[in-house]
């Protein structure tokens, strides 16, 4: 019932990513359905107060629900924990330690000081999730490969949100122009193809983790094209686009 709770969790807060696991094989899902409802939790954390110190204390709570999985001690009771722990090991407790620390970011409003501490960002959140995930799935995956391609997802997905977190006083890009979003867009999008290009070397059972990016690719394509999307979601598409891309990528295992 756990895992059940899950995927609702999931399918309610993170439908791109709900969307394409359901197709996945049960096993793999039972892998990402606790991974991305951590993910759920651990991000909308900073959000559901305008009090940063218990949003701190929520986020400490989880690190510490982490923490007793790494030790292997009785986990704290539950529905995303419980699952949580029957699929992690020591490293991926560790691994998500570093997912939640990052994501104290959210809670104030200082921009991101440099490119190594935007870059940090986006491998400790989304680089993590990915790694951890593929890890488990498949120990024999390129660790380099897997960040490489959670990067462009995790770029992909900041631009998406970048107009809804300046609105709530959040400067997530270092250069806000419209010619530093086209930059920062050909960067995620280098990053997915770079990965393409040596998909023969991803073991084919990670594909229903990089299924989940299967959204990045049109957003970058839109900034790139006309920058201004970010501001007027230019990127947005059509319901029967989306369901014509989720069918192809689905059917195909077109995550490239």
């Amino acid at each position: 019932m756990s895992l059940q709770a899950c995927a609702e969790l999931v399918q309610s807060a993170d439908p791109d990513r709900a969307a394409v696991t359901v197709y996945a094989p049960e096993d793999i899902q039972k892998i990402l359905w606790p991974l991305y409802a951590f993910n759920v939790e651990v991000s909308r954390a900073p959000w559901v107060t305008q009090e940063p110190m218990i949003a701190e204390i929520r986020l400490q709570w989880w690190r510490d629900a982490l923490e007793e999985i790494r030790e292997a001690k009785p986990v704290r009771s539950h529905e995303v924990t419980l699952p949580l722990a029957a699929i992690l090991d020591a490293e991926g407790a560790m691994s998500l330690d570093k997912l939640v620390a990052a994501r104290k970011w959210d809670i104030y409003s200082d921009p991101f000081a440099n490119a190594a501490d935007f870059d940090g960002y986006i491998d400790a959140t989304y680089g993590n999730l990915f790694w951890t995930a593929a890890r488990l799935i498949d120990p024999s995956a390129d660790e380099t490969l897997i960040r490489r391609f959670a990067y462009g997802c995790g770029v992909a997905a900041l631009l998406r949100a970048t107009a809804e977190l300046k609105a709530l006083k959040r400067n997530p890009i270092l250069d806000d122009s419209l010619e530093g979003f086209g930059t920062l867009a050909d960067a995620a999008s280098t990053a997915l193809c770079e990965v393409s290009s040596l998909r023969t070397s991803v073991p084919k059972s990670l594909t229903p983790l990089l299924l989940s990016g299967w959204s990045a690719r049109p957003v970058l394509q839109a900034i790139k094209k006309d920058a201004r999307a970010v501001y007027t979601q230019g990127f947005a598409q059509s319901e029967f686009a989306k369901r014509w891309r989720l069918l192809k990528v689905t059917t195909l295992g077109w995550w490239h």
